[in-house]
C-alpha cells in the first residue's frame, strides 16, 4: 500500500487529532458580564491556532436552564443568550475553519432539560397520555403508588440519590441524572427521528464531528426492572438495541462527512470495541487512560489495553489526561492517589503541585506520542491545579446531590486565565467569572507563559508542532529499565519517559527532539521527566 493521499488525509484528520476541549463558560468573557461566551472564544481563535490544535470540541451551548452545566438542554437548535447567537455560532465555525481548525459539538440524547417543550408538553397532557411516551412515566409501587417503579441508582450520586420523581397527578418520571434531566424513550420514533434531524442541522451549519453524551445509557429494559433482582442485560447501559441507533446516525454522518466520538464508560473492551465498528461511532472516549495513576506497570496496561481493543475494528485510539468532570491533572498527579475515581474525591487533599506538574509535563509527551487523537481539555496547556472553590460558590449538582461530601467539579471549570496584569486575570473586564479564580491564577496567565520558553504553554505548543516526527505506524515497545516507559513510532522517533525514582540512561540516539524537564548534568533522564528522541 502506498501513503495516503492529501485528500485521505483530510477526510481522515480525526485519526490523529489534537482536538482542544472548550468549556465555553469558562474559556472567554467577550462581553464583561462574567460568563464566559462565544465572542471570547472567537477572539481567541488566534491563541488556538498557534497552539497547532487540529479541532475544538465545544460543551454544549444551548439554551439552558443550566442546571447541569448546560447538559440539561432546552433546544438543541438555539444557543443559549448567555453564550450568544445562533448566527455567532455559525460565524465561529466558519472562522476557525479559515484557520485550519474544525469544530466538533457536544449532544445529549440520553435526557432533556425539563424545560424542554417535550417535556412540559408531557407535563400538561397527564397520565396515558401520547406526550408522555416521549419520556419514561410509570405509576408507583405500594398500597398507593407512593413507592417509586423502582430500585435504579442516580448517575450522580450512586444509591443517596433516587432517579424517580412524583408529580402531583400520581404519575413518576425517570431521571438518571437530576430531576431536571428527564430522560427520553428511545423505544419511541419520534425521539430517534428528532435527533437525527438535530443532528442534520449542525452538520448543515459546519460542524465536522459530533460528541455523544452518556452514549452507552439511552436505551433502557421497557420492564423497567430492579437492579436488584440481576437482570441480565443491564436494564440501561450499553443495551445491544443501542447499535442500531447509531448505525442510523451514522449514515446521517456519512451524508456530510461528519464524525462522532462516544462518552462510552465500559469495563467490558468486547463490548466497548462493538461501538467503534464501521458502521457506527468513529471514535469513543479512552477512560482507562484518563484515570490510570502515575505508574509505569499501569500504563503501560492501559495502553496495550486501548490499542488492542481498537485494533479489531481499526478504530483508532483517544488519549485524554483530564477533561471538564476529571481533577486536573497536575492535581491529580500531585497526590498519594495518582488515579481518578469520583468515589474518592475529597475536600482537602494534600497536594504536591510541583511533583504533579513534573509528572504532568512529562504525561503531556507521552500522550503526544502515543498513535491516534488527543483531546486536550482547556487550561491543561497551562498547566492550571485544580481550584478549591469556597463552599458558598459551588454550583455542581454533584456536591449537593452528594450532601456536601463530593466537592464537585468546579475546580477543573474555573474561568482561564488571560493575562496577568488585567482584572480577573484578563477572563473579562467587568463583572467578577461566574465562578471565582484562585489568588495565585495570575501567574498562570497566558501573557506571562508566552514569554517564558520553559513554561507549561511553550511544552504544549512545542510539542504539537513536533508531534508528526512520529508518523503514522504504530507503537513497538522498547528495551527499557524498571520503571521506565519506551517506545518507537513509524517515523523514527523515540518517547522515553522515566517513572523510577533514579534517573536513567537514553537509550541510543542520533538527536533530542524534545523534553519535558533538563537532563541531569550527566545526561541522564530524572524521575518523572519525558523526551522525544530522534533513533
Amino acid at each position: 500500500m502506498g501513503q495516503p493521499t492529501p485528500a485521505q488525509k483530510d477526510r481522515d484528520w480525526w485519526r490523529s487529532a489534537v482536538i482542544y476541549q472548550v468549556y465555553v463558560r469558562s474559556f472567554a468573557d467577550g462581553d464583561g458580564d462574567g460568563t464566559g461566551d462565544l465572542a471570547g472564544v472567537r477572539a481567541r481563535l488566534p491563541y488556538l491556532a498557534e497552539l497547532g490544535v487540529d479541532a475544538l470540541w465545544f460543551n454544549p451551548w444551548y439554551l439552558s436552564p443550566m442546571k447541569d452545566g448546560g447538559y440539561d438542554v432546552a433546544d438543541y437548535r438555539a444557543v443559549d443568550p448567555a453564550f450568544g447567537t445562533l448566527a455567532e455560532a455559525e460565524k465561529l465555525i466558519a472562522e476557525a475553519r479559515e484557520l485550519g481548525i474544525r469544530t466538533i459539538v457536544d449532544i445529549v440524547p440520553n435526557h432533556v432539560s425539563d424545560q424542554h417543550p417535550w417535556f412540559r408538553a408531557a407535563l400538561a397532557a397527564g397520565p396515558g397520555s401520547p406526550e408522555r411516551e416521549l419520556f419514561h412515566f410509570r405509576p408507583g409501587r405500594g398500597e398507593h403508588g407512593e413507592l417509586p417503579p423502582n430500585d435504579w441508582p442516580s448517575q450522580f450520586a450512586g444509591a443517596t440519590e433516587p432517579v424517580w420523581t412524583r408529580l402531583p397527578d400520581g404519575d413518576w418520571y425517570l431521571h438518571l441524572f437530576t430531576p431536571e434531566q428527564p430522560d427520553l424513550n428511545w423505544a419511541h420514533p419520534a425521539v430517534r427521528r428528532e435527533h437525527e434531524d438535530i443532528l442534520r442541522f449542525w452538520f448543515e451549519r459546519g460542524v465536522a464531528g459530533v460528541r455523544i453524551d452518556s452514549a452507552a445509557l439511552l436505551a433502557k429494559d421497557p420492564a423497567l426492572p430492579d437492579l436488584a433482582s440481576r437482570p441480565e442485560p443491564h436494564p440501561f447501559v450499553d443495551r445491544d438495541e443501542l447499535h442500531d441507533v447509531y448505525r442510523s446516525w451514522r449514515r446521517v454522518a456519512d451524508e456530510y462527512g461528519g464524525v462522532f466520538v462516544g462518552e462510552v464508560w465500559l469495563p467490558d473492551t468486547e463490548r466497548f470495541a462493538r461501538y467503534l465498528r464501521p458502521d457506527e461511532l468513529h471514535t469513543a472516549f479512552n477512560f482507562s487512560f484518563l484515570s490510570c495513576p502515575w505508574e509505569p506497570g499501569r500504563l503501560r496496561t492501559a495502553i496495550d489495553t486501548t490499542l488492542a481493543e481498537h485494533a479489531p475494528v481499526g478504530a483508532p485510539a483517544t488519549w485524554v489526561l483530564c477533561n471538564h468532570d476529571i481533577t486536573r491533572t497536575v492535581t491529580r498527579y500531585g497526590r498519594e492517589d495518582t488515579g481518578f475515581d469520583f468515589a474518592t474525591k475529597a475536600f482537602g487533599t494534600p497536594t504536591d503541585l510541583l511533583l504533579g506538574t513534573r509528572r504532568a509535563r512529562a504525561a503531556a509527551l507521552l500522550s503526544l506520542a502515543l498513535p491516534g487523537a488527543v483531546y486536550l481539555y482547556q487550561g491543561e496547556e497551562l498547566g492550571l491545579p485544580e481550584a478549591e472553590i469556597p463552599v458558598d460558590r459551588i454550583q455542581d449538582p454533584m456536591y449537593f446531590r452528594s450532601r456536601g461530601a463530593d466537592p464537585g467539579r468546579d475546580g477543573c471549570r474555573v474561568p482561564l486565565p488571560w493575562a496577568a496584569g488585567m482584572p480577573h486575570a484578563g477572563f473579562g473586564a467587568q463583572q467578577e467569572p461566574w465562578l471565582p479564580q484562585p489568588a495565585d491564577w495570575p501567574s498562570y496567565a497566558v501573557d506571562r507563559q508566552q514569554r517564558d520558553p520553559g513554561s507549561m504553554l511553550a511544552l504544549y505548543r512545542a510539542a504539537i508542532a513536533a508531534r508528526p516526527v512520529f508518523g503514522d505506524g504504530p507503537l513497538a515497545w522498547l528495551p527499557a529499565p524498571d520503571g521506565v516507559l519506551a517506545f518507537a513510532r513509524g517515523g523514527g522517533a523515540v518517547c522515553v519517559v522515566n517513572l523510577a525514582p533514579e534517573p536513567v540512561d537514553l537509550p541510543p540516539h542520533s538527536r533530542l527532539l524534545l523534553g519535558s524537564g533538563p537532563l541531569d548534568d550527566a545526561g541522564r533522564l530524572p524521575p518523572d521527566t519525558a523526551v522525544w528522541l530522534q533513533a
